[in-house]
């Protein structure tokens, strides 16, 4: 079953238990998988690259917002920001930690031959295709950049 198939049953399963919460956040997330399928103009669904991509800019905006809101001293704004981001987050692969990212890091790092922060760029498209949804952006840069210096 698809990515989107599930987050419709979710959707159906949040509209009957009336958990407002999980709908906002699901109907935000097919919402944003319908409007990637229509920018594309393809008529298929999209792969499943490109929904785990879409889920992560929706956790990672809604995490954003809380964090927002928190330094504002707004903590009524800032709770509903981090439970959605953790309905959306319940749909992501589980999370790799740091460790297991750094071996994957040095394996390209060796596979590559990259020495020192020109490689940069090279290594972080290799790894970041190979981890996409298991790890975000930053914490994987901030680990090649402390493997190439």
């Amino acid at each position: 079953m698809s990515l989107q198939a599930d987050i419709m049953t979710a959707l159906k399963t949040a509209m009957k238990a009336k958990d407002q919460v999980a709908l906002t956040a699901l109907r935000a997330v097919k919402s944003a998988i319908l409007l990637a399928q229509t920018e594309s103009g393809a008529k298929e669904e999209l792969s499943e690259e490109q929904e785990l991509k879409i889920l992560q800019k929706q956790v990672k905006q809604r995490k954003d917002s809380a964090a927002i809101y928190l330094e504002q001293g707004r903590e009524d704004l800032a709770a509903p920001e981090l439970a959605e981001a953790e309905v959306i987050s319940q749909f992501l692969p589980e999370a790799l930690s740091d460790e297991a990212i750094e071996k994957v890091v040095v394996k390209i790092i060796e596979q590559v031959g990259a020495e020192g922060m020109k490689d940069m760029g090279k290594v972080m498209g290799i790894v970041s295709q190979e981890l996409a949804g298991r790890a975000d952006g930053k914490t994987i840069s901030n680990i090649v950049r402390s493997k190439l210096t």
